[in-house]
């Protein structure tokens, strides 16, 4: 890191390792940003999130909004379930009973007074959501293969898990996925994955622009 910083103005770190942008942070002069750290958090990876959200419904507040799949080990839904808590939303957690979201993290939330729910079942739950947010199963997470194949392919979203949503129910994935929602849902309406992968583009944008003192 010390040496990186005497190329640059600003250092991006994406790393493997838990709490890999702290530790830069705390011995680099220079500002950095953490673009994903292990299965902890992906703060950028938010941002854009959020005003994915807003620029689809015009607000967050007052929305409800279902996270599925990975919630042990997916950190865009850590920080996303983090951020979420700013707002008047109600959220509902969906996944395996081993992909659990981290306890610290429901507490937390719970804390700041975000109404939450925890289950394992996405169709008894997709007619409640405005948006969907969707996660792969990250075998490159899991510590013990065994894990994996235990929850390996437990949702996937489809025309048919669809017919019981709201027609204005949105569907946000951080991708690559897997499996998890099938190419026909890119067709219909409720698909706002690609769009969320363009709002990367201004979004970090804005946060080098910032971070620089240019905006």
């Amino acid at each position: 890191i010390k040496t990186v910083e005497q190329y640059s103005d600003v250092i991006v770190i994406r790393h493997s390792m838990e709490g890999a942008a702290r530790l830069a942070a705390e011995v680099a002069e220079i500002p950095v940003i953490n673009a994903g750290d292990g299965s902890n958090q992906h703060p950028t990876q938010t941002l854009l999130d959020l005003y994915t959200i807003k620029r689809a419904f015009g607000r967050i507040d007052g929305l409800t909004i279902g996270l599925l799949g990975d919630l042990k080990y997916g950190r865009t839904v850590h920080s996303l379930a983090e951020a979420l808590a700013f707002y008047d939303v109600e959220l509902y957690l969906i996944s395996p009973e081993l992909l659990r979201m981290p306890r610290h993290i429901v507490e937390e939330l719970r804390e700041r007074g975000v109404k939450v729910h925890e289950t394992t079942d996405l169709e008894g739950t997709i007619p409640e959501l405005d948006v969907l947010y969707v996660t792969r199963i990250q075998r490159e997470r899991f510590p013990d293969e065994q894990e994996y194949l235990k929850v390996k392919g437990s949702y996937q979203v489809n025309c048919a898990v669809l017919k019981k949503a709201k027609a204005s129910l949105r569907i946000m994935h951080p991708l690559p996925r897997v499996d998890e929602i099938h190419p026909e849902v890119d067709r219909t309406e409720h698909a706002l994955y690609f769009r969320q992968v363009f709002s990367g583009v201004p979004v970090r944008m804005a946060l080098l622009g910032l971070t620089l003192g240019v905006l």
